[in-house]
């Protein structure tokens, strides 16, 4: 009897360690865990071919020759691996492995592996893997690559592009964020992660959106904390996806707000606003001043403020405060501030259908479609906001910008701020004037 149970204990033990000793240093098979999963998988240019199985698993016994003639064969050609599911089962959760054996192709795309289909054979394994090398390679000809960072992510369309969200990483997070004095909203994700992955289309149009109305003064960017453990941990990140907020001199704070690029895009431009200095008002001096503010931005509020000797600095002062507070409740909306005197702009004038009197006149221009808008009511805080808030619904009627593009422009003097003068004629002394040459006396 005790021969027997000593028997039995060495034949169990012997078949545990066979179990559990699947592959081994000598194999050409790369054996995987968390640990060393993200650097030799995810962060690798390689096809990589990965068995996920269960020591317990017959079928998985039952390939363990096939996989390691398989990996022998395709040696520096296609890398070939193995996890230990029953251990290592956050692995298998994160790829959705439901049994066993279970064989993925990690390809172009690494966080979105494409489950193997075929024969489960030395050969018909090679054969399979052979022909996704040749889909990638056919891939990277064309410009289409993947890999584990961010704009490489799985996701449907999105309406913006994802070079526009920025990739951070421990090594360039503290001097792209930090020292960068500007606001961020920095989303960490985690490649296996559905919620992640139905932000990532959201998160890539509004990244667009952003940069384009705060003129690259808002920045979005994303960490893949899987990778970049250290900047998780930095920021006691729980669960995916995690959006926080980085503004110069503050402590982050977490983004509380929706999760749709309309929501994202919101909360960007409240957090510009606040952080923003209101736009500047500028006095239109020539051509280029026009030029480039209606073509950098998306609208350009334009006014004709009355003749100088019409108003006196208080008055035109008065004007210029009001379109400063308009200018700050809108800033926004990212749009351009002008101002002109009557009659100096003669063509622009023209151009906006404002003739030459009922000043002071207001107009809005998008450059792009060449359309205007003039300003109907008053020329104050309600009427004003009367105005640019039926624009920024789409309210409003509209016109074409006379000849179809921006006038010739005048170059002047910019406003010194005083007073306007009258002009000062010469004195004529008239008693040297001989009137007789003037007139004909017989005509008198």
């Amino acid at each position: 009897i005790l021969a027997f149970f000593l028997l039995n204990s060495l034949l169990g033990c012997s078949l545990v360690f066979m179990v559990q000793g699947f592959y081994s240093a000598s194999d050409d098979v790369v054996e995987l865990n968390p640990s060393n999963f993200n650097r030799e998988v995810l962060q690798s240019d390689s096809l990589w071919l990965i068995e996920f199985y269960a020591p317990w698993c017959g079928h998985c016994q039952s390939l363990t020759a096939d996989w390691k003639k398989t990996a022998t064969a395709l040696k520096g050609i296609v890398k070939v691996g193995a996890v230990d599911a029953d251990q290592h089962n956050s692995l298998g959760g994160q790829y959705s492995v439901r049994g066993f054996p279970t064989i993925k192709i990690f390809g172009a795309n690494k966080n979105k592996p494409d489950d193997y289909q075929g024969g489960r054979n030395s050969q018909a394994i090679v054969d399979g893997a052979l022909n996704a090398l040749q889909t990638l390679v056919k891939d990277r000809m064309s410009g289409r690559s993947g890999g584990s960072d961010y704009s490489r992510q799985s996701g449907g369309g999105g309406g913006g592009s994802k070079k526009d969200v920025v990739e951070l990483t421990d090594d360039n997070f503290d001097r792209l964020v930090l020292n960068s004095g500007e606001v961020w909203l920095v989303e960490f994700f985690a490649p296996w992660c559905g919620h992640c992955k139905s932000l990532e289309p959201e998160w890539a149009a509004a990244a667009s959106a952003v940069k384009e109305q705060t003129k690259d003064k808002v920045h979005l960017g994303a960490v893949d904390a899987t990778v970049h453990q250290g900047l998780a941990s930095r920021y006691g990140i729980r669960g995916f996806p995690t959006i926080k907020i980085f503004k110069k001199g503050e402590e982050p704070e977490d983004y509380q707000g929706g999760r749709t690029r309309g929501d994202i895009i919101a909360g960007a431009l409240d957090l510009f606003s606040d952080n923003a200095a209101p736009p500047e008002l500028l006095e239109i001096l020539n051509a280029d001043v026009l030029k480039k503010t209606c073509d950098d931005y998306q609208l350009c509020v334009i006014a004709v403020l009355p003749h100088i000797l019409d108003t006196g600095a208080a008055g035109r002062n008065g004007y210029l405060e009001v379109m400063m507070k308009m200018a700050e409740k809108y800033k926004k909306k990212m749009w351009g501030w002008l101002w002109t005197e009557a009659g100096v702009q003669m063509e622009l004038e023209a151009s906006l259908g404002i003739g030459g009197f009922g000043y002071p006149a207001m107009a809005a221009i998008n450059a792009r479609k060449m359309k205007f808008a003039l300003l109907k009511g008053s020329f104050s805080e309600t009427g004003i906001h009367e105005f640019l808030r039926d624009l920024s619904v789409g309210r409003g009627s509209t016109a074409t910008v006379g000849g179809g593009a921006l006038p010739n422009i005048n170059s002047v003097e910019a406003w010194d701020g005083k007073d306007g003068e009258l002009p000062v004629e010469d004195d004529y002394d008239l008693s040297d004037v001989d009137l007789d040459d003037i007139f004909d006396k017989d005509e008198l």
